[in-house]
């Protein structure tokens, strides 16, 4: 065994060492600078596939196959937080959609606002008991806006200024939006459940509008993956008819160049078309 090659396991191995058994103290600090539950997926056993795939490549087929499993790796490791971003999104206009529906309800039957809006918080918690759910973020929202009404403050108190929140559908400015309408209500006079019905007219028409763009993208969707699939297609036909192309990428010199510039080529294909689908979806 050559010596970059060694050096590139002993790295390898410690890298997945210091993941693996990384102390309480240093998850948080990255929790804490990241804003997500880094703790929770550094320790799951299900990162330990990912990063073996490199090391693998790399004893099979040196540095030329290690790099160029990284790069897959990376690829489908990002697809796939894109994706989870999607239903998250998703989810979070579904319990968004929930909470105007129960306080328009509440409200239609001469409920106080601070009540409609409590009725929502205790089904959200109850639909999602979690500490990091969609519905619990909502929920955090809505029951400090009902706190700070309770106590005769301004609904939006804690947001104000933060005008490019109100009219984002995802993560903790969703709420907002139901803070507004309340305060409008009150500023003016109108009926709030008035306000909260056009509200949860708008997101339902945005939710259609998604849910329909996202299913006219799966035809270019497929058409991606199908493509980004091909070259795997062409190098199974010719080991099979003999022409050993695994043999040639492995082989290092110009074949482990080819192999890698082939699988960042490919990357950046999947890249590309995720950009503009992702693009048409935010629009």
């Amino acid at each position: 065994m050559s010596m970059p090659v060694a050096i590139a396991l002993v790295l390898a191995a410690a890298a997945v060492a210091l993941l693996v058994s990384s102390p309480p103290r240093v998850t948080d600090r990255l929790q804490a600078v990241c804003g997500c539950a880094l703790s929770a997926r550094l320790s799951t056993p299900a990162m330990l596939g990912p990063m073996a795939v490199p090391v693998g490549a790399l004893l099979a087929g040196g540095i030329p196959a290690a790099v160029a499993a990284a790069i897959v790796v990376t690829v489908v490791l990002w697809v796939r937080r894109r994706r989870m971003a999607e239903k998250q999104r998703d989810r979070r206009s579904d319990d968004l959609l929930l909470a105007l529906s129960l306080m328009t309800a509440e409200l239609s039957v001469g409920a106080p606002p601070v009540r409609a809006c409590e009725v929502a918080v205790a089904e959200l918690r109850r639909r999602d008991p979690g500490d990091s759910g969609s519905g619990s973020e909502i929920a955090d929202g809505l029951e400090a806006m009902a706190c700070r009404a309770a106590l005769g403050g301004s609904v939006l108190e804690s947001t104000s200024g933060d005008d490019a929140s109100v009219g984002d559908d995802s993560g903790a400015g969703s709420w907002v939006r139901i803070g507004v309408a309340w305060q409008i209500a009150d500023d003016r006079g109108l009926p709030m459940v008035d306000l909260l019905g056009a509200v949860r007219s708008d997101l339902q028409a945005r939710r259609g509008f998604a849910d329909r763009t996202r299913a006219g993208l799966s035809g270019p969707r497929a058409t991606a993956a199908v493509l980004a699939g091909l070259p795997l297609l062409g190098i199974a036909l010719g080991q099979a008819t003999g022409a050993g192309p695994i043999q040639v990428l492995l082989g290092g010199g110009l074949g482990g160049v080819l192999l890698v510039v082939g699988c960042g080529l490919v990357a950046a294909g999947i890249g590309w078309s995720e950009r503009i689908t992702g693009k048409v979806l935010a629009q």
